[in-house]
Order: C-alpha cells, then structure tokens, then sequence
C-alpha cells in the first residue's frame, strides 16, 4: 500500500535538508539536525551536530507535566486521561478542547482568569472563525497552553500553594518543573540561560542529544526514580490514548500518533522542533529545523519515523499529505511540494 517516503541521507555531521519544490524547481531548503538516542544515552542515529542547544518549547511539554501527576493533584482532583492529554498539549482551541479545560477549572475551584498565558486565536480556522461570526474575542481558554497552564494551577492548588506569578521561574510550580527537565534529560540548566516562552512560562536551552535521551528515558522509565517512571508512564499513555487533546483536527500530532497506534508518541515546539519516543523500541528522537519552519519539521518527524520503521503502510497513507506536503495556490491549483531532499548518492 503506498511508497515509502524518501529515504533520509545517512546519519552524519550534515544536517537532512527538507525542500519546497515549486514546479519542477527546488525554491527554498530547509536544514535539519536530528538525534535518535537510547535510553542509555547511546546515539542512535544523528544528523548535524547533537550537541547542538536549543529551546525545547512545548516539545517537552509531557516532562513539565511530572509534578502534576507527581504531587498527587491528578489523583486529588480526579484527571481523566483526556486532562491529562491536554496538560501536555498545543490544542487547536476546539470547543471539545476549551470546554474540556473550563470544567476542570470550575472543578478545582479556579476560572480561566487564573491562567496567566494570554489569549489568542484558535488555531482552529472554522473555530476562530465562529468567534469572529459572534462578534466575541478569544480568551485563555483558546491559548494553545491552557491545558498545560490548568495543570500548574492545579498543583499549587492542591499543594496550598498562592497560584499567582506561577509562571516566574522562582514559583514552586516552576522549580519543580526545571527540576524534572534537569532529572529526566540530564542537564543542569543555568539560570541565566532561562528565557520565557510564548505563554510566559520559561523555557530554557538543552543539547538536542539530551533532549531525545530525556523522551528515551521518559518513555521507558530508565533511570528515572520508581514514582517518576510511574508519572511518566501514565501521562504517555494518557497522550497515547487521547491524541485528540494532544492537537486536534488536522493537526499533525494528532494524525502521526493516530497513524502509529500506539507504537509511539509525539510533540511538537515552535520554531521548528519535534520530539517522539517509542517505548517497545527505547528510544527517543529530537529534532530541530534550524530556520525555525514549522511546516518542514512535520516532513521531518516522518521521515524519521519512516527511518525507524515505525510507521506501517496504512499509517504512512494516513499521514502522507502532511509529510509529503501539497503545495497549492489561492485558487487551489497544486503548483508544487513540500518533502524530504532526495539523498544524493
């Protein structure tokens, strides 16, 4: 059923190149670096430097999620697998996505005021479209971080904790969270190396090698304490088991985890970064488009998977148009395509 998709160049001190074909024409290249490690921090696989730093963003998202269930606040307030998808998701902004987090606000006793992450539009056209229709404006609940925001809320709830200013890195919410990248990833972050993401959490830089190992040992629990491993396990299978929450219509973290049932889960972070892990074969990837383009990093992420062999024919087939990227006009004629650099040879 179907062709593979373009094979990735051997693993090198080069980065893979994902190209925009406009006609027959090569128009732009976009260069990826890439590691595939173990999750005894062995290498399993890399493209361009993976010592290389940089911003996770919401790729580790399921990392920042540890305390939430670690802190006994999942239990307390009694998150179901679809909550805990969202506390690790870029939702859409879907109403299956917002209703979802303002009842479990309403449940902890908090609202959409308590989220400090800003408002914007849906990433959902025909939602943010609605909205626009009703003469109404986005709120919280529409930030694609509002599930992960809901999720700190509820550990300083549940810990008695004042949830104002929880973005600050000095919170307690937040020293819990860079305590848990530092454990799972095995990196020491310098303070001085923290930044602020786009929702007002910090983010800070770790080696892209470190970030794979640290979904490697996410998604199989090696190394990491017993109650750690357990969290981790749980909140993968509640990603696994809610890909919708994770994404959402059309998105492609939603359509690549449907497409590899089960055999693996996967994140994306803006400016161009993915990571996924698989635990049955242990192993994590990372991987980052170094001009920061979102649409190739998608492209990449399958070829990758393609790689690996963890995508199946009818799993490739489900997922193809958004590896191997139609490109069409305001007219909707197809003038060209997004996809893997054949390797030269």
């Amino acid at each position: 059923m179907g062709q593979p998709f373009h094979p990735l160049p051997a693993p090198g001190a080069r980065p893979f190149i994902v190209e925009v074909r406009r006609g027959a024409q090569v128009e732009s290249r976009h260069p990826v670096v890439a590691a595939i490690v173990d999750a005894d921090g062995g290498t399993v696989a890399a493209w361009g430097d993976p010592a290389q730093m940089i911003f996770p963003r919401s790729s580790n998202k399921a990392i920042q999620a540890l305390p939430l269930v670690e802190s006994g606040a999942a239990d307390a307030f009694g998150l179901s697998q679809a909550e805990l998808a969202l506390a690790c998701a870029s939702h859409g902004g879907e109403a299956r996505h917002t209703d979802t987090v303002a009842a479990w606000l309403a449940r902890i006793g908090r609202n959409p005021d308590d989220l400090e992450c800003g408002a914007h539009w849906p990433y959902h056209e025909a939602t943010a479209r609605q909205i626009a229709r009703d003469g109404a404006a986005p709120s919280t609940l529409h930030n694609n971080c509002s599930g992960k925001h809901a999720g700190m809320v509820s550990v300083a709830t549940h810990l008695g904790e004042d949830i104002r200013g929880y973005v600050r890195p000095d919170h307690a919410v937040q020293r819990r969270v860079t305590a848990a990248i530092e454990d799972v990833c095995g990196v020491r972050i310098a303070p001085e190396t923290v930044a602020i993401d786009g929702c007002s959490m910090p983010t800070m830089p770790v080696p892209l090698h470190s970030l794979a190992h640290g979904f490697a040992r996410f998604a199989t629990g090696h190394g990491l304490t017993p109650e750690r491993a357990k969290a981790a396990r749980r909140l993968a299978a509640a990603v696994a088991a809610e890909p919708f929450f994770v994404a959402g219509s059309g998105r492609f973290c939603t359509a690549v985890m449907q497409a590899g049932g089960g055999k693996f889960i996967a994140k994306t972070g803006a400016e161009g970064v993915y990571t996924a892990a698989s635990a049955e074969r242990g192993i994590g990837i990372a991987l980052k488009v170094l001009d920061g383009t979102a649409r190739a990093a998608q492209t990449a992420l399958g070829g990758l998977l393609e790689h690996l062999g963890l995508l199946d024919a009818a799993g490739r087939e489900m997922i193809r148009p958004l590896v191997e990227q139609p490109l069409t006009n305001w007219r909707g004629l197809d003038v060209g395509s997004i996809g893997l650099a054949p390797p030269a040879f």
